[in-house]
C-alpha cells in the first residue's frame, strides 16, 4: 500500500483553510449569538463545536493513515 499525492495535497491545503474556517464562523457566530433564541444559540454552538472537533480529528487521522501508509 502506498500513500496518495493527491489526498496529501488535499490535507495539506485543508491544514491552512480549517483556521480560516475556524475564525470566520466563530466571528460569525460572535456577531450573531445574542440575536437568536436560546435554543438556537445552543444548537449553533453544538453545531459549531461537533464539526470543529470532527474536522480537526479528520485532518489528523488522515495525516496518520496517509503518511504511515494504513
Amino acid at each position: 500500500v502506498l500513500s496518495s499525492l493527491p489526498l496529501q495535497v488535499m490535507l495539506y491545503f485543508n491544514v491552512y483553510y480549517f483556521p480560516v474556517w475556524c475564525l470566520a464562523e466563530g466571528i460569525m457566530l460572535y456577531l450573531k449569538y445574542h440575536l437568536l433564541p436560546w435554543h438556537y444559540q445552543f444548537l449553533l454552538v453544538t453545531a459549531f463545536l461537533m464539526l470543529s472537533l470532527a474536522e480537526g480529528s479528520r485532518l489528523y487521522l488522515g495525516y496518520l493513515g496517509n503518511l504511515q501508509e494504513k
